[in-house]
């Protein structure tokens, strides 16, 4: 079977559960050695909108690293996962792909409570995840490489931004679930910081759509600026009624989301997501050589139409450091490869970015753009490289 159409019709199938996971990247007519490499991400549930076409970008690099000559002459076999927007479940297939299937690495989770459900079992089997999200620090794991924002680069610095450039006072509106309560909480602390007043926060379950009673507090407080720290699906309604109260287009509030990019508003509709504001690592429309070869390779390979994103090209970038790491360690071995990641650099899609020292985040560009009608973004601010920081004084 040619190998493009396998993974093309494999992934889908396994996203509409009609094959049985594992789904094991083929290996070539020829005998070279394989390593296996796991991806460990939301197929379905309500986390999928956001989470499945990282799995897209991921196994996007691996082709590319195969077509290559693979990871020094081994070719890549990628064992994909359903983590099922469950956070149990998450931890059950991590414990299979270290234990099992012997993964050298896993590319996967999105959430911080998927995160968090795995990292004992990282650190107790002694295996290694890439973790492609802006999430909220606080952390420093010994078995996991950040590859994307953490609250000095994210949440902090949209904080500071909004503050100088759009207003003072601020709702602000989450999921329920680690990253949107710590975010928010890392949120009013720089607001207060800076002089600044919270008029409200309000969490919802994951997958909630009825948000008459968030969007009708937000509309009597009157705030300069709505955070939207709100995960997965619910975007979709979220944005809509957002939209049809007249929020997203009222010229006295600012719409700023940390969990919204690209890949997620081909879901929420461009036009209910255009003119509100986004802060991300990377966008679509960055102008390097990079990036114009992923996009371009994405879109040929998974369709014009498709859009790339903040998770997908941290998930596309993770996959060639994890590649990079063991060919500068000459070796597959965790602790190998975790030590050659030390000040290991890489020129991706998001720009020029290295490993911190030692504490296994990702120097990061904070950016905020401008949601246009056909839901590219327009970026209005770039910060200069911000070194990690995932324990930072906000007070």
């Amino acid at each position: 079977m040619e190998r493009r159409k396998f993974i093309k019709s494999g992934v889908a199938a396994a996203v509409a559960g009609a094959i049985p996971a594992p789904f094991i990247w083929p290996r070539g007519a020829s005998a070279a050695p394989t390593v296996k490499m796991g991806i460990l991400h939301s197929l379905t549930g309500t986390i999928a909108i956001a989470e499945k076409s990282v799995v897209d970008a991921e196994m996007l690099a691996v082709e590319e690293i195969n077509a290559a000559g693979g990871v020094m002459g081994h070719q890549i076999e990628a064992v994909v996962e359903d983590g099922a927007s469950d956070w149990p479940t998450f931890a059950e297939k991590a414990k299979k792909l270290i234990g099992k299937d012997k993964v050298a690495a896993v590319q996967g989770c999105y959430t911080s409570a998927s995160r968090k459900a795995v990292l004992p079992v990282f650190e107790k089997m002694k295996g290694l995840l890439y973790y492609p999200t802006y999430y909220e620090g606080l952390e420093i794991s010994p078995n996991i490489m950040y590859t994307a924002q953490e609250a000095t680069q994210s949440s902090i610095a949209a904080t500071e931004w909004l503050v100088k450039n759009k207003g003072d006072t601020f709702y602000m509106v989450g999921s329920d679930y680690i990253w949107p309560r710590t975010t928010i909480k890392l949120s009013n602390m720089t607001l207060k910081r800076l002089g600044g007043k919270s008029l409200g926060e309000t969490f919802y379950p994951l997958g909630h759509i009825e948000w008459s009673s968030a969007i009708n507090k937000i509309k009597a407080s009157k705030p300069k600026v709505v955070l939207n720290c709100v995960v997965g699906g619910s975007n979709v309604a979220f944005f809509k009624q957002m939209k049809a109260a007249g929020i997203i287009d009222d010229p006295d509030i600012t719409v700023l989301s940390l969990a919204v990019s690209e890949e997620e508003v081909s879901g929420i509709g461009r036009e209910n997501a255009a003119g509100s504001l986004t802060l991300m690592g990377y966008f679509q429309s960055l102008e390097n050589a990079a990036n114009k070869k992923f996009v371009s390779a994405f879109k040929a390979k998974y369709g014009q139409d498709r859009v790339t994103g903040d998770t997908l090209a941290c998930g596309y970038t993770g996959v060639y450091l994890w590649k990079d790491a063991c060919e500068k360690a000459g070796s597959f071995a965790v602790q190998d490869v975790i030590a050659a990641s030390s000040e290991l650099p890489i020129d991706g899609p998001e720009g020029s970015v290295k490993f911190h020292k030692d504490n296994h985040h990702l120097w990061k560009y904070a950016r905020v753009g401008e949601f246009l009608p056909d839901g590219q973004v327009n970026m209005i601010y770039e910060s200069d490289l911000i070194e990690p920081d995932p324990f930072p004084k906000v007070v």
